[in-house]
Order: C-alpha cells, then sequence, then structure tokens
C-alpha cells in the first residue's frame, strides 16, 4: 500500500448470504460482486452482531455488542429517544486523527433525536441520506456537512441506490488526495422493493432480483470510477449486509432469516473485501468473524487510534485477510435481543435460544441446547450434542459465562417499552 487506504464499507440492508453468485447464488445476476470477490477475499463464515437492523448497526461501528449501550431491543421506531451515545467510539472517530476524511451515505438508524442526530455527532464529516429506514415515517432526505446547517428535502424513492452510490464517488473524487472513510448503507434490499425506471428489469428473481441486481450494477460502477481516479489500489472496499434477508431473498443453506434467533441465517451475511496489491485475490476463507470486527481492524489498517479502556467484543482480523492466519476468536456470540441466543466457535454451533410461532423457546429450559457440526452440517438440521457430551458441557459453561457478563447489562438502562407503532413496523 502505497499510501493509508482509503476505506469503502457498502452495507446492504436485508440482503441474505445466498443472494450472491459468489456464495452460491444461482437465480440473481451479481456479476460485479462476483468478480470483487474474484479480486479480492470472500469471508464465508462471516456474522453480523444482531439479527435486525440497529443493534447490528451498532456493533459494526463501536466494535461493541449493542447491548451495551441500549440499543438491542428490537430497532429504533419514529416515536423513539433511543440512539447510539455519542460517548462511543465510532470507526470514523478512530479514523480522523489518522487524517481520515469521513461521510455517511445512506441510511442511519442509530437515533433521530436529540443527541443522537445527525451523525456528524458520531465522527462523520459529511451525512447525506435517510435517518431509518426507508418504510418509515415521517421520511426526509437529510445533508449535513461540517458546520453547515441540517437541510432536509423529499426522498427520490426510486433512485436512492443510485444517488447513495453517486454520493460515494463524489466524496472519494473530492478528497482523492487524502485518506478518506465512506459507510454507504444502502436501504435495499429492504421492503418496500422500489425500482429504478431507468434499469430495464428483468431479473429471474422478481422485483427482490431486480433491487439487488441494481445494487450490484452500481458496485461495479463505483470501482471503475475508483480505477479512473487512480484509486483502485489505494482502496478498501468492503460489501457486506446488516443482517439475514426477511420476506425474500435466500439465506442459502442456513436455517431461519431475519429477526429470527439461534440459527445462522438471520446472522450469516456475506462479506467481501478488495484491494488490488493488498488484499489477495481469489482466496475465501472459514475463519469465524464479525462486523464487530471492523472498527479494530480499519483502525488497525489505517493507523487509527481506539479508545483508551474501552472494551471491544470485536477483534483485529487484518492477518486473516491479508496473510490467511486462522480466526482471533475464540467464539462468536449471537444475540436475540438481550439475551445470548447461540455460540459459534470454528468447528461448532450451540443454540440455547429459537423461535417457533410466537414463542421465544429458551431451550435451556427443557436440557435441550443443539449442538451442530458445521464442517459437516452448515445446515444446522442434525444436532449431535449426545455424540459430543465433553463439546456440549464446554459450551454450556462458555454460554453460562456469556449471559452472566452481558444479560444483566439491560438493567443499566430504564426498561424499553414496545412503541405502538411497531406493531405494524416491526423493522
Amino acid at each position: 500500500m502505497s499510501r493509508k487506504p482509503n476505506i469503502i464499507v457498502i452495507l446492504a440492508d436485508d440482503l441474505g448470504y445466498g443472494d450472491l453468485g459468489c456464495d452460491g447464488g444461482t437465480i440473481i445476476r451479481t456479476p460485479h460482486l462476483d468478480r470483487m470477490a474474484a479480486e479480492g477475499t470472500r469471508f464465508s463464515d462471516f456474522y453480523a452482531s444482531a439479527n435486525l437492523c440497529t443493534p447490528s448497526r451498532a456493533g459494526l461501528l463501536t466494535g461493541r455488542y449493542a447491548v451495551r449501550m441500549n440499543l438491542a431491543h428490537e430497532v429504533i421506531q419514529s416515536p423513539e429517544s433511543r440512539g447510539l451515545p455519542t460517548t462511543e467510539w465510532t470507526i470514523p472517530k478512530a479514523l480522523k486523527p489518522a487524517g481520515y476524511a469521513t461521510a455517511l451515505i445512506g441510511k442511519w438508524h442509530l437515533g433521530h433525536k436529540g443527541e443522537y442526530w445527525p451523525p456528524t455527532q458520531h465522527g462523520f464529516d459529511v451525512f447525506k441520506g435517510l435517518p431509518y429506514s426507508h418504510d418509515m415515517q415521517p421520511l426526509a432526505y437529510y445533508e449535513k456537512e461540517g458546520d453547515a446547517p441540517l437541510t432536509e428535502g423529499p426522498v427520490d424513492f426510486p433512485k436512492l441506490t443510485e444517488a447513495f452510490f453517486r454520493e460515494t464517488a463524489a466524496f472519494a473524487e473530492a478528497n482523492q488526495d487524502r485518506p478518506f472513510f465512506v459507510l454507504l448503507a444502502l436501504t435495499a434490499p429492504h421492503v418496500p422493493l422500489v425500482r429504478n425506471d431507468d434499469a430495464a428489469w428483468d431479473s429471474p428473481a422478481g422485483a427482490y432480483g431486480d433491487v439487488v441486481e441494481e445494487i450490484d450494477r452500481n458496485v461495479g460502477r463505483l470501482l471503475d470510477r475508483l480505477k479512473a481516479l487512480g484509486l483502485d489500489e489505494d482502496t478498501l472496499v468492503i460489501f457486506t449486509s446488516d443482517n439475514g434477508p426477511w420476506f425474500e431473498g435466500s439465506s442459502g443453506l442456513f436455517r431461519d432469516r431475519k429477526g429470527q434467533s439461534g440459527f445462522d441465517g438471520g446472522y450469516r451475511v456475506p462479506f467481501i473485501v478488495r484491494q488490488p496489491g493488498a488484499v489477495p485475490a481469489g482466496v475465501t476463507t472459514d475463519a469465524i468473524a464479525s462486523n464487530l470486527d471492523l472498527l479494530p481492524t480499519l483502525a488497525r489498517l489505517a493507523g487509527g487510534i481506539l479508545a483508551d479502556g474501552t472494551e471491544l467484543d470485536g477483534a483485529d482480523i487484518s492477518e486473516t485477510l491479508l496473510r490467511g492466519a486462522p480466526s482471533p476468536h475464540a467464539q462468536i456470540l449471537l444475540f436475540d435481543n438481550t439475551k445470548v441466543a447461540a455460540i459459534r466457535t470454528q468447528d461448532w454451533k450451540f443454540v440455547t435460544r429459537v423461535h417457533t410461532r410466537a414463542w421465544h423457546v429458551n431451550l435451556g429450559r427443557f436440557n435441550y441446547p443443539l449442538l451442530f457440526d458445521v464442517k459437516r452440517d452448515p445446515g444446522e438440521n442434525y444436532s449431535v450434542a449426545s455424540l459430543h457430551p465433553e463439546v456440549v458441557a464446554e459450551l454450556k459453561v462458555r454460554h453460562k459465562a456469556a449471559r452472566e457478563k452481558y444479560e444483566p447489562m439491560v438493567d443499566l438502562f430504564p426498561p424499553w417499552e414496545r412503541p405502538a407503532i411497531a406493531d405494524w413496523h416491526p423493522d
């Protein structure tokens, strides 16, 4: 790397693991993302830090589980006043001392009132986008840059994806002589699926496929623009999703979907990293990792600063990314709201909470924890707990320790009250 890497994190909204060709998808056409994977490194066992939007985004930005900051309960609804505390150390805060220009382009959904709003309160120099999901009201498109006042205007739904990518390319061009960081947080393919009328819509996966294919085309255009600017080899581009798919989309081999606890379908997400000449090309690693790892990893690569005295739940995976080292994680915890629902190790998956109908089942109450051999059974179909009692015993100890550490953190904050609006807008 000839200079500190520029960094662009493209965060899709509700994209499924199995939606991309490079991750085994066969219906939706994603040639540009597949090319990005071929020219970079793909993590096959990468997890969002939550199975829903708000807590996952909080984890990505801070490297800490959302239960630490009162953001683990569901998603922030429009009447709520919760938000990401300004005391939390975020990726842009870590990178700014290293000389980075920082921008959030797209969806925020980490607090839209008081001290939590706008995102420039959290280390971003520039914000252009939406306060929360595009199916929530009231909704406007906001812009804030430096000391200029916050402005708002109408939302052009069909052109949102195109606009977010265009603004990202413009920010890269404006800051091409210094290192920059952009969190490009898309609203797609979260419902409603609003298609761009300027494109030809013919995906065999219908409207959902059309929206994903538009993301793919724009990824290709962004990579081409970086190359035209002479920034291709200086820019680390990451593509991932905030959680698994909701009503449509493919979770691949994995059980369940967004918002459902325990099984991988709600948590396992694509993760592709590309930087020619720095990140190995054509590599797939099964090292376990999480979006909690972005803050410590990007800080390491960029010469950023971590906050003194702040305990991170993520780990620096730069050696895994650049040199194929094993995962630094002994385990990754999967939360359902404030509860520890599962533990993933490199070889095993231990599930203690699942959903069935309207019931959140604590399997521990029935002495029925599920143990899966993820190498032989990645779909988590057959528990081998009876065959490996020693593994079950070890993971029970780990689960107990995780619960005792994290679950009492909810008592540090006022009790969460479910807003009435959540009855028709669960996310």
